[in-house]
């Protein structure tokens, strides 16, 4: 193997190496996010659980109400 090819593939595997690098922390960082959007997720279902039995064991409706922008 040349000297010149030789030097070209080990530019393209390091390149290829700092690509793998980039893709594997960008790759933990969502799962970071998804972690914490879930987390969030969990949360909001149970305080909607528990508005759901507060409306059911007080036997009134929810006030309807039209939104501010009506």
């Amino acid at each position: 193997m040349s000297d010149e090819r030789q030097t070209r593939l080990e530019e393209l595997l390091a390149h290829q190496q700092h690509l793998i690098d980039t893709l594997n922390t960008e790759a933990v960082e969502q799962r970071k996010e998804i972690d914490r959007l879930s987390g969030a997720v969990a949360r909001l279902e149970a305080k909607l659980k528990l508005l759901a039995q507060f409306v059911e064991r007080s036997g009134e409706d929810l006030p309807h109400e039209k939104p501010p922008h009506y």
